[in-house]
């Protein structure tokens, strides 16, 4: 019963992963190997099939994508690229060199 206790209470705290480890639930630090707060990195546009934006970020190891909303929560369809392309340095901002 204790133990019970004790995991179903480890679900309020503030971090991820199991029982006495894990990570701040914080995202937006980036802990891998050159841990940095991910405003440091440099966005990109990433265009869908259906020719919508994305935010892209290459972390050379990680990578991060979010769709492109406008003010009200719509899609952003810019036209900045053809579908399925990217626009931008979205690789900037990482000191670990991708091979692409």
């Amino acid at each position: 019963m204790v133990t019970a206790c004790a995991v179903g209470l480890s679900a309020c705290t503030d971090y991820e992963g199991s029982l006495g480890r894990g990570y701040p639930s914080d995202k937006t630090v980036d802990r891998g190997i050159d841990t940095k707060h991910l405003s440091t990195l440099q966005a990109g546009i990433w265009v869908d099939p259906n020719g919508c934006d994305h935010w892209i970020i290459d972390d050379g190891v990680e990578g991060y994508l979010s769709a492109r909303l406008d003010k009200f929560g719509k899609p952003v369809c810019s036209g900045v690229a053809p579908p399925t392309h990217t626009a931008g340095h979205f690789k900037g901002g990482s000191k670990i060199k991708d091979p692409n």
